[in-house]
């Protein structure tokens, strides 16, 4: 008998949060922000410094409590289920926290007793997670002796020993060369092949890029933008964007130029940006007699900037 009952379109949702907020005292660090995060899709969580990223992930953590709105994770509500919650949850942080008085399989191991991991399980796990980020050869080795990029792979190796549902990456590849950067891109990009949830925080906007299926962006607390990278880029900032550095005298020439071409500009300290969403033969022949300039596609740096402005916030 063939089944005709509706199916659901709707994809699972792991992180909800609705009019989250967070005060320190008469500071609010987070003012009311609503966002949600799908199965099996990398969300990148964007923002400057002092946004509210931090904050909000520290919230989702449990290990600072909300001062308004609902967050659920799994579709359970936090605080109430944070331990459970916990034990679903994987964490690759910032900043470095390995065990310098253990070894690499060491670390594995410890952690995974934090999640009561029989030893058998857990030597195995750490076994695959060894092969999967090339440090095989170096599981006997004390932490001191590994390089950057060496500490961070084991940093993902250790989150994932006990098969987080969701992973949360805060700067995974700081401080990397590109070869190390890029190998662990294709690690997650492997792991979300196999279905594990991610958020991404981080200032390399190429790899958000390249990892991410939708972005949120924060600034000063709230939410400015969010949705799918590649169409935020092309609604928000537009085609391709010409960099020219130039006089005033030149720089009123290319407004009044780019303007008949109906593109976008701004003002910088030594020239201007030209933000186009169509092909402009005057435009390119204008920028030509300046001292310097280059025409290249839009991309999420310029959304960032372009939605959290150039200058520098205090935090």
């Amino acid at each position: 008998m063939t089944d005709l009952s509706p199916v659901d379109p709707s994809p699972v949702v792991i992180v909800e949060a609705r009019g989250l907020a967070k005060s320190y005292g008469s500071r609010q660090a987070v003012k009311g922000i609503d966002f949600f995060i799908h199965q099996g899709e990398c969300f990148g969580f964007l923002g400057p410094n002092g946004a509210g990223k931090t904050t909000t992930i520290q919230m989702i953590l449990g290990l600072v409590e909300k001062s308004g709105g609902e967050l659920e994770v799994f579709g359970q509500r936090i605080p109430d289920a944070l331990a459970a919650i916990k034990t679903r949850v994987g964490v690759v942080p910032q900043h470095d926290n390995l065990d310098t008085d253990l070894t690499v399989y060491e670390n594995l191991l410890t952690y995974a007793s934090y999640y009561h991991l029989p030893a058998r399980e857990a030597a195995t796990r750490a076994t695959e997670l060894l092969q999967f980020f090339a440090l095989d050869n170096r599981r006997h080795d004390v932490i001191r002796q590994l390089s950057g990029g060496q500490r961070r792979r084991l940093l993902l190796a250790r989150a994932l020993m006990h098969r987080p549902q969701l992973l949360i990456l805060d700067e995974p590849t700081v401080g990397l060369d590109p070869q190390a950067r890029h190998m662990i891109w294709q690690r997650l990009k492997n792991l979300k092949e196999q279905g594990v949830t991610m958020m991404l925080t981080s200032h390399y906007m190429d790899e958000v890029a390249r990892l991410s299926d939708r972005i949120l962006v924060m600034d000063q607390g709230r939410v400015v933008a969010q949705g799918e990278p590649r169409q935020m880029v092309s609604d928000l900032v537009g085609l391709d964007v010409f960099e020219v550095v130039c006089v005033d005298d030149e720089i009123l020439t290319l407004e009044a130029v780019a303007a008949d071409c109906h593109a976008r500009t701004e003002r910088t300290s030594d020239g201007i940006y030209i933000y186009t969403s169509k092909d402009c033969a005057e435009l390119e022949k204008a920028v030509r007699p300046c001292s310097e300039w280059r025409r290249r596609p839009a991309n999420l740096e310029d959304l960032f900037i372009q939605l959290t402005g150039r200058t520098l916030h205090e935090s």
